[in-house]
């Protein structure tokens, strides 16, 4: 990250944190009322992440800022995003920083996969093969793009956020690395099932799919979605386009099997990546 990048998110930080102060909220309660989780307002305050505009203008809301001020704090903003990075621009396009943003910010996050995991609920080795088999990937580019999906993932255990998984059971059998590293995966998964947070549901291979599954996509609050593709991902915020992908979402979920049909099946195939690395082995 360039220098001057870095002092700017500093000054939006404490500029942040000086506001609070002033407001008299501690930094949980500023999270409470704005509904972003706390370490969310903690990373922003310390210049450790650059909010989303949704998730600033929540934050400023919620201080009950005069004209002036936020305007301010908004003028900051536009200057960390416009200040040089040494990170390549297309490495955000291409490295999920776009699903990560939206989810981020989202307190309703329904997605569905067709090929590979959703991306909360991949390892860190499951995501470093997603993103080395991006285009122009380096290995410094795949480390930092692991890094912080993994950080991202904590938003799975905020009280006050949904996340809904369908997937295929084709995703379920479609590896990278080799046996071990999915069976480190699928007891990943099976310990995110159990969040009050989280449903995940399978559509098991013995059942038809209600419409052909064309690619992954995620409804982020019903009013975005991320359409993901091999060069990367789109947001689509047009209403009748993101109502369209809630109701295909719908069919999906219908289709799907939850709770512990799910549990019996990712341990059914659990089972023969076992037997993969058992045979690997002799």
């Amino acid at each position: 990250m360039g220098s001057e990048r870095r002092e700017l998110m500093k000054a939006l930080g404490a500029r942040l944190r000086g506001l609070r102060t002033e407001a008299g909220l501690t930094g949980a309660v500023l999270a409470q009322r704005a509904g972003v989780g706390q370490p969310t307002v903690s990373k922003v305050e310390n210049g450790r992440m650059v909010p989303s505009l949704d998730v600033l203008g929540r934050l400023l809301l919620a201080l009950d800022l005069d004209e002036s001020a936020s305007r301010e704090v908004r003028e900051l903003l536009v200057a960390v995003e416009a200040a040089p990075d040494a990170i390549e621009t297309n490495e955000v396009a291409l490295f999920g920083g776009v699903l990560d943003d939206a989810v981020r910010s989202a307190r309703l996050v329904q997605s569905f996969q067709c090929v590979v995991l959703p991306a909360m609920l991949q390892s860190a080795e499951y995501a470093r093969h997603v993103f080395a088999s991006a285009p122009y990937s380096t290995p410094e580019a795949v480390g930092r793009a692991v890094a912080a999906r993994v950080e991202r993932q904590s938003l799975l255990y905020e009280p006050g956020r949904e996340s809904v998984f369908v997937l295929t059971e084709a995703v379920l059998r479609t590896w990278p690395g080799n046996p071990s590293l999915m069976l480190a995966q699928f007891d990943r998964m099976l310990a995110v099932e159990s969040l009050s947070t989280v449903r995940l549901g399978v559509i098991p291979w013995r059942r038809a799919v209600p419409v052909m599954p064309r690619h992954g996509f995620t409804l982020c609050d019903r009013r975005a979605v991320v359409v993901e593709a091999f060069r990367g991902e789109r947001v689509v915020d047009d209403s009748d386009e993101v109502a369209a992908y809630e109701e295909t979402f719908r069919r999906f979920e219908e289709a799907a099997v939850f709770g512990r049909e799910a549990r019996e099946l990712l341990v059914r195939v659990m089972r023969e990546f076992k037997e993969l690395e058992d045979s690997a082995t002799r």
